[in-house]
């Protein structure tokens, strides 16, 4: 699952990218760019993809992803067949930078900034004020898009109950320190062959340092243990299933990587406060699936 690099065009007459999508689906298109981006999802259900995060998201979910940050949403086609809605602002790094450190007015965003390279999800009010702003955005001027993206800034900034998603330093692309080049080849690495067995010796042999030495210096790179990390990356594929099929819970254990239900069941519990069955039961009754 290695992430590609997008290339996002910036418009002749705009210091930024504003666009509007309408699509059936939101296919699996695991990748990063360079620019900050802020996505707001409508009319849409499934799993969302930001660095070693995953989980199942809903109508009306606002994320600030970071520059490098690997991202995606993934979908089914809604059952009424109506189309789902993704508005997305792509703004260079160097621009909106140097606007926020320029302006003393601004400058109360860097904290905002700096945590988007973790990516950030938005309450629901602030995502509804988000959506009334990019609906403002659609017929409007390139000096008015500008003002409702400040607006739009400033109402994330001022969200209480923003979250903070995928561990620091999951990044890929040329901003990332050369120390972080072994980071990023041991979890690209995990991405690919998480569902089977992986043992730490493997993946220090993968950075060349001692199983001890990777053990600390993973721990200190993304803020958790490496057990932790394929564990939660397990129980996100297993959501995903749990959302998807009706695959026999037994049979999603095996095909995300635990050798047993019980293991499954405890990792599920301790992760998502809920048991397997109680998700699935849960999404039933939301009609997530039939």
């Amino acid at each position: 699952m290695r992430a590609f690099c997008e290339k996002v065009i910036t418009p002749t007459d705009a210091s930024w990218r504003y666009h509007k999508y309408l699509m059936p689906y939101l296919p699996f298109s695991w990748h990063y760019h360079p620019e900050y981006e802020i996505c707001l999802t409508l009319n849409s259900k499934g799993m969302r993809h930001i660095g070693d995060h995953i989980e199942e998201y809903g109508d009306l979910d606002l994320v600030f992803v970071g520059p490098n940050l690997p991202h995606t949403w993934q979908s089914e086609s809604n059952k009424d067949g109506t189309e789902q809605i993704v508005y997305v602002a792509q703004i260079p790094v160097k621009w909106l930078d140097k606007l926020v450190r320029d302006h003393k007015e601004l400058q109360g965003m860097m904290s905002l900034l700096a945590r988007s390279l973790k990516g950030i999800k938005f309450s629901e009010a602030c995502a509804s004020s988000a959506k009334t702003l990019f609906e403002q955005m659609e017929n409007a001027s390139v000096t008015q898009r500008l003002i409702f993206l400040l607006e739009l800034l400033s109402v994330m900034q001022q969200d209480c109950e923003q979250q903070t998603l995928s561990s620091p330093m999951f990044a890929f692309g040329k901003q990332m320190e050369k120390d972080n080049g072994k980071l990023n080849q041991v979890i690209e690495f995990i991405y690919a062959h998480y569902t089977e067995s992986l043992y730490a010796d493997q993946l220090a042999e993968l950075a060349h340092m001692s199983t001890n030495h990777f053990h600390r210096y993973f721990k200190q790179r993304t803020e958790t243990t490496l057990t932790e990390f394929i564990n939660r990356l397990r129980i996100g594929k297993a959501c995903k299933l749990l959302v998807t099929s009706t695959s026999p819970i037994s049979v999603i254990s095996d095909q995300c990587g635990f050798n047993n239900v019980s293991n499954f069941n405890r990792r599920f519990l301790a992760i998502k406060g809920c048991t397997p069955r109680k998700f699935r039961h849960q999404l039933i009754n939301n009609n997530l699936i039939s």
